[in-house]
């Protein structure tokens, strides 16, 4: 009786040599394969790579902050209405730099694309919670992703200076598009477990490093633009006449 899988064993020579086959029969022509792999290659990680050079200096600690006029904190998803765990930690780390007197206003940044799913709004209540007074709290509900918190914060609240804060896998994206949307701008990374969750971000901030240089080139509009809101000016207002 043949044991079993053995037929599949036999199966991996035939296939290795059908692919031995395929490759370029000439030196030449193996050179130029490898050539196209290393430019493929380069091309992948280009955007991964300008990321880390164009930003390596803008990173800073909640102590190493520079002070600056707003805090830009980035949606990261509610679990039965509430922050996530890693929303949870930028918005710890928000209330920290604010109470560390380094932002005068907390500009918070998130989904609100359907009623019964709202990141502002949670995010607000979080603040709330931990004693930021809700006037130094403004709301974008159309921060649907990177580059629409960003330009938003820009042109449509007045942002031209701002801590950002974010994961430490996502902060340099976070800092790079800001900065292409017209904002001065330092990043503060949360730390946090190397849990799935981190190492899933992780391999998806390769992913959309190409999308981010392509942003920080074209400048689209965001998915809402709108006119002008007041809310950060009025937040800065009130720090001032305190």
């Amino acid at each position: 009786m043949r044991a079993a899988g053995t037929g599949r064993l036999r199966a991996l020579p035939r296939a290795a040599a059908r692919w031995v086959r395929r490759l370029p029969a000439t030196r030449r022509g193996r050179r130029r394969a490898f050539q196209a792999v290393v430019l493929l290659s380069v091309a992948a990680l280009a955007p991964a790579g300008w990321l880390w050079l164009g930003t390596g200096d803008r990173l800073r600690s909640v102590a190493t902050a520079p002070a600056e006029p707003v805090a830009v904190v980035f949606g990261a998803g509610l679990l039965g209405g509430q922050p996530s765990e890693y929303l949870a930690q930028r918005l710890a780390t928000a209330v920290r730099l604010y109470r560390a007197g380094k932002v005068q206003a907390i500009l918070v940044t998130g989904d609100n694309s359907r009623t019964d799913y709202d990141e502002p709004t949670a995010m607000r209540d979080y603040l709330r919670r931990q004693g930021v007074p809700e006037v130094r709290i403004v709301l974008d509900y159309a921060g649907f992703d990177t580059w629409d918190s960003c330009t938003r914060a820009h042109r449509i609240f007045g942002v031209d200076r701002a801590v950002l804060v974010s994961q430490d896998f996502h902060i340099r994206r976070a800092v790079a598009l800001c900065r292409a949307a017209g904002i001065d701008s330092y990043g503060v990374g949360v730390p946090g477990p190397h849990d799935a969750t981190w190492y899933y971000g992780g391999i998806r901030e390769i992913a959309a490093a190409g999308k981010a240089a392509l942003e920080a080139v074209v400048r689209p509009d965001p998915r809402f633009l709108g006119p002008a809101e007041p809310g950060v000016a009025r937040a800065l207002a009130a720090a001032r006449s305190r």
